[in-house]
């Protein structure tokens, strides 16, 4: 019972739960924090986290290799980082001010019970992502334990031993890093903040390092911020910019949606906005601009242009560079497994049942969830991982335009935080039933029509307009809630006056 009660890796009472709050609706996870305690470096640190990874830097490479030049390219990603950053401003501030998660501070738009419906999206999204990158980092594993142990190579053949399309030892370091990384999650929040503090700085390190290297082996003069030839100049530029900004935006969709789980344990919304400063518009540039030159020196030093680290890493004649290299690449991955992925269903699932799925529960069904549907399989498709990107997109960006909508402009951030762990009818966020019609039909408006160009990419110019599917889902969803909020009297029936 105490599981149930106790705050993730807080002692008991982290969380202030009062008499009245309705248990449907509450446990000590999901109610206001008593103390947020987290400064900018915390907040850096989560988005160094997220973005020092394998996906990261694949995605930053990818970007230099589009046929821009290379100013083209820093202009999109400015672009790009600064849309994020300042929706993640807006996303934060709610949280931050509650003291709340994101599945509790969307009972005030979506209803006490509808708040269930962006939640589960969330989460079901976030198991998927989990079991990709916890594949991605066994991956880096692999390379570490075949460079020690060559006698092993069998073992990774999926076609010798192999099972559901994972070779044997696949398998074992996927198992390793599950429970490495379901122990880091167990340990709880503290533990999670030290450890992705860590992990940033860490791969930070080892860039400059191995750029270090191999501009020692090529020299300064073989440096070259664009990957490839350039093929678009002019006004022709402009449509693979905008595709590139839309990629970015695309790229932290997920934990650009769910930031008020972490915003919410910032001491200030001050200390939040300066942690989300340097860590997406500064970071994000720094390493994007690491890791272009990076691949850029790997032609002149190995022959061949190589976008993935661990791929280079393990090229270096050194076995100590390649097992520390690609160990802190593993790290790092977990880091941003944790932070986007983990503990995002954790308080999703969590809200859906609080009392029966405490906060660790809701992460452990994530991790169970993300074994089940075989994430390397999915990943070893292209043309199901560019689906899946797209689809998410249209499915997140909805749920954002319905949040921002109704925070900004239909209550003007003001909400009753107690009202929000209430089953009263007469509780300011019951709406019809404990669901708000506005909200729903917000939501699915935007994600159908979002959706179509995704599944329609043979249609004339779909293909192109899928990339922008966040942003259309976003659009339409925050101009339909807008529009439906009078019509379902949400400002009447939330007392928003």
């Amino acid at each position: 019972m105490a599981d149930i009660i106790e705050a993730a890796g807080h002692p008991v009472g982290s969380g202030f739960t009062k008499p009245e709050y309705d248990p449907r609706l509450s446990n000590e996870d999901l109610a206001p924090l008593r103390k947020q305690t987290w400064g900018s470096y915390n907040i850096f640190a989560f988005w160094m986290s997220d973005v020092h990874s394998v996906g990261g830097y694949v995605t930053a490479g990818s970007l230099f290799a589009l046929g821009l030049s290379s100013w083209q390219v820093l202009v999109a990603l400015v672009v790009g980082i600064t849309i994020v950053y300042f929706f993640c401003n807006l996303v934060a501030r709610p949280s931050q001010v509650t003291g709340v998660p994101y599945p509790v501070i969307n009972r005030s738009s979506f209803g006490v019970l509808g708040a269930n419906v962006p939640a589960i999206i969330r989460g079901l999204i976030a198991v998927a992502w989990y079991g990709i990158q916890t594949y991605l980092a066994s991956a880096a594993l692999d390379v570490v334990v075949l460079k020690l142990f060559p006698s092993l190579m069998p073992y990774a053949d999926v076609g010798q031993y192999g099972f559901l399309g994972l070779p044997l030892l696949g398998w074992c370091t996927y198992a390793l890093l599950w429970v490495l990384q379901a122990a880091v999650f167990w340990t709880g929040m503290e533990t999670i903040r030290r450890f992705i503090d860590f992990c940033g700085p860490a791969v930070y390190v080892v860039m400059f390092v191995l750029c270090g290297y191999l501009i020692h082996k090529a020299g300064w003069g073989s440096i070259n911020l664009t990957l490839g030839d350039v093929k678009y100049k002019g006004w022709s530029a402009v449509p693979v910019m905008l595709g590139a900004i839309a990629l970015v935006v695309s790229y932290f969709s997920g934990p650009m949606l769910n930031f008020g789980d972490f915003s919410r344990y910032g001491k200030s919304f001050t200390a939040v906005r300066r942690g989300n400063l340097l860590g997406l518009p500064v970071n994000f540039l720094v390493f994007s601009l690491l890791v272009v030159v990076t691949a850029s020196l790997t032609i002149p030093v190995f022959g061949e242009l190589i976008t993935d680290p661990v791929a280079t890493v393990s090229r270096i004649d050194s076995t100590f560079a390649i097992v520390l290299g690609a160990l802190t690449f593993t790290i790092a991955t977990i880091g941003i497994n944790i932070v986007a992925n983990f503990i995002s269903p954790a308080f999703d699932f969590s809200n859906v049942s609080p009392q029966r799925i405490s906060w660790r529960a809701g992460g452990m069904i994530a991790a169970v969830g993300s074994v089940l549907i075989t994430p390397w399989n999915l990943y070893n498709n292209p043309d199901v991982i560019h689906y899946t990107l797209e689809t998410l997109g249209a499915f997140i960006g909805p749920l954002f335009g319905v949040l921002i909508a109704d925070y900004y402009l239909i209550r003007r951030q003001k909400v009753d935080v107690d009202d929000m762990f209430t089953m009263d009818p007469g509780g300011r966020y019951h709406y019809h039933k404990g669901y708000n019609p506005a909200a729903i039909i917000a939501t699915a408006v935007g994600a159908i029509i979002a959706v179509i160009p995704v599944l329609w990419a043979g249609g004339p110019g779909m293909h192109d307009i899928a990339q922008y599917s966040w942003f259309i889902g976003c659009g339409l969803g925050f101009v339909t809630y807008y529009l439906l909020a009078p019509v379902y009297r949400v400002r009447e029936l939330s007392r928003v006056d």
